[in-house]
């Protein structure tokens, strides 16, 4: 089966990017708040109507009534049911969407219908949960809570807060609960900033720009005082419910009472930090101002600084340069800067196993003209005077990358580029090869997008 179906994603591939191919939009929306895309279904209005992109032409496949602002959903993630296991409920094996709403409702509705398979209370008013995200992808799934400030009148009183966020943690498929844990400013220092949690990492972000990462595994093992069971009655510290159930929700019953042993800290500009690669990289912007746009790629193992590991575009531009580990697992870095994308890998040093040296693989170039332009001014007494300038290397005239991405299972590298010509602007979407960089495929979207708020439109494009 695996044979077959990666046979048609390379015949879908082909057809796709073959010159004969021609792409046509047949459906646009505008929307007033933001609009969500997963897995084939596009959502608008907070999540309540639902449409299918697949058909032909985008078809509806849910719309609730305009729901109350109590009901407004905070955040969403889709959840898609793993293969070769057995789970308790048939609607288990069909994908749904996992949503946090406004009063800390958790639910999981149907991807299709929208219907409410689940529905669990996480607390009271004590604390607002904001967040959703995956600390393992469609395993484990985080809940995290906006952070926790006293009002003023308490803080012009003198009283402390000495808890920041709080943290739900559940394995979904089926849904069930891990445990509710708090950060604590008395366990982590006066400075912390926020929280994340990352493939099973407690990442730890501080004022200062210091990151501190902890094993989380290890701390849910350690602290954790009683396991709770979605729906079961409880009796903790002098409360009486039902787990997940309203007006009681989950207890905390993860008490972090010691300070984690800590695996790794590193200091970076607004705590920018991300680890990939292999062997094992992170990329940080040193912790000073003038540093911005200045990326440093270290060594795990011994933060030594890689060969050419520091990479800067010198861009001189309103919106800065991003850089990442490619997300296709090859340990590559993807450097994106207003004209220039380089993909980058990390090699051995010749001579020296112990080093690794970052190399490019392959670079793509926007088509723009020379970057100087001469501006002439009259002055009162009719002489003229000739002045030079540079462009900024993001300005609208000229062509400049808004977007990468990868599509993993055509194993494309896909940009969009914008022109602003006149008072619109004109895009186009280029299919690149993921391994060398080759331009495939070139798209030129008909329709204007927005320069100056940087927001397009939602086009739908089909291929005949």
């Amino acid at each position: 089966a695996g044979v077959a179906h990666r046979k048609n994603l390379g015949l879908l591939r082909k057809i796709i990017c073959q010159e004969s191919t021609k792409f046509k939009n047949v459906w646009t929306t505008h929307s007033a708040s933001p609009i969500a895309y997963e897995r084939g279904r596009i959502y608008l209005d907070n999540y309540q109507c639902c449409i299918s992109s697949i058909a032909q032409e985008p078809r509806i496949l849910y719309q609730k009534p305009k729901c109350s602002k109590s009901e407004k959903i905070e955040d969403a993630l889709l959840l898609e049911c793993p293969l070769g296991e057995m789970l308790p409920s048939p609607s288990d094996y069909k994908s749904s969407l996992i949503v946090l709403t406004v009063q800390n409702w958790l639910l999981r509705l149907s991807a299709d219908s929208g219907e409410i398979l689940e529905k669990i209370y996480l607390a009271g008013a004590c604390c607002k949960f904001r967040y959703l995200s995956w600390d393992t992808p469609q395993e484990i799934m985080v809940v995290k809570s906006a952070q926790n400030k006293l009002p003023a009148a308490a803080r012009q009183a003198g009283i402390q807060q000495s808890v920041l966020f709080y943290l739900a943690v559940f394995q979904v498929l089926p849904l069930s609960f891990i445990g509710m844990l708090e950060i604590n400013k008395k366990i982590f220092g006066n400075s912390v900033t926020d929280v994340a949690v990352s493939n099973g990492i407690l990442i730890v972000m501080h004022s200062m720009g210091l990151v501190r990462l902890y094993n989380f595994q290890a701390i849910l093992e350690q602290f954790m005082e009683q396991p709770f069971d979605l729906g079961h009655e409880f009796n903790w510290n002098g409360q009486v419910g039902v787990v997940g159930k309203y007006p009681f929700g989950l207890p905390y019953n993860i008490k972090i009472t010691d300070t984690p042993p800590l695996l790794f800290e590193a200091s970076s500009l607004e705590n920018a930090f991300q680890i990939g690669g292999y062997p094992w990289h992170y990329i940080i912007t040193p912790n000073k101002k003038k540093h911005k746009g200045v990326f440093h790629i270290c060594s795990l193992k011994d933060n030594a600084l890689a060969k050419n590991g520091i990479q800067d575009m010198k861009c001189c531009s309103l919106e800065p340069d991003w850089i990442y580990f490619h997300p296709d697992m090859s340990g590559r870095i993807i450097h994106v800067g207003p004209n220039l994308i380089k993909v980058l890998k990390l090699k051995e040093v010749k001579n020296n196993a112990d080093q690794v040296e970052i190399a490019e693989d392959f670079t793509i170039v926007a088509n723009r003209e020379n970057c100087v332009n001469n501006t002439v001014t009259v002055t009162a007494s009719g002489r003229v005077v000739k002045t030079r300038f540079n462009l900024l290397d993001d300005d609208p005239e000229q062509e400049t990358f808004k977007i990468v991405d990868y599509e993993d299972e055509l194993d494309l590298l896909s940009t969009v580029a914008v022109t602003q010509i006149g008072a619109d602007g004109k895009a186009h979407l280029d299919f690149h090869c993921n391994e060398h960089g080759i331009l495939l495929k070139s798209i030129p979207l008909l329709e204007s997008w927005d320069v100056v708020r940087r927001i397009p439109h939602l086009w739908h494009l089909l291929y005949h």
